[in-house]
């Protein structure tokens, strides 16, 4: 079950009403927590290639290093598509391009942006280790895709924590 919306008026947030029903394969509505998860909710719809898809569907259990604890990652989607002849299972995190580079320590912020920075960086890359090792698991593989207004959806490459 997806974690619940809480509206946030910084970011572009709702429900999403999907067109090919038969393809959306979650229980309730999708729901998209900014601009860039809209977008990719859309391509998912509308793709043709796109066989199957879901929205925080998969909960991967992870070690946060940064608070020392056992949590829960709520993996952005799941999707099978067809490539070719063969149909890949992938499950994909979606972040604003800035989000997949290890922060500055010699940027100008304030000196708690960038503790705040870094911890998300940390905690981040735990996710996505986990997600990794459960994508092997499960015979799909985990993408990082990168948003950019200039290039759209990029693949981050993930050897930086492995």
């Amino acid at each position: 079950m997806p974690l619940p919306l809480n509206k946030n008026p910084r970011f572009h947030q709702g429900y999403y009403k999907t067109i090919h029903t038969e393809k959306y394969i979650g229980k309730e509505l999708p729901i998209f927590r900014s601009g860039i998860e809209r977008e990719f909710f859309i391509f998912l719809d509308k793709n043709p290639n796109v066989l199957r898809w879901s929205s925080e569907s998969i909960v991967i259990p992870y070690f946060d290093a940064v608070k020392l604890k056992n949590r829960k990652y709520y993996i952005d989607n799941y999707v099978e598509i067809k490539e070719g002849n063969i149909i890949k299972k992938y499950l994909i995190e979606l972040k604003d391009h800035k989000e997949t580079k290890k922060p500055n320590p010699k940027s100008k912020q304030k000196r708690s942006t960038k503790l705040y920075n870094e911890c998300q960086w940390i905690t981040n890359n735990c996710k996505w280790k986990y997600a990794v090792e459960f994508a092997k698991k499960n015979n799909c593989e985990f993408l990082l895709l990168a948003h950019s207004k200039k290039d759209g959806f990029l693949p981050v490459k993930l050897d930086f924590f492995i």
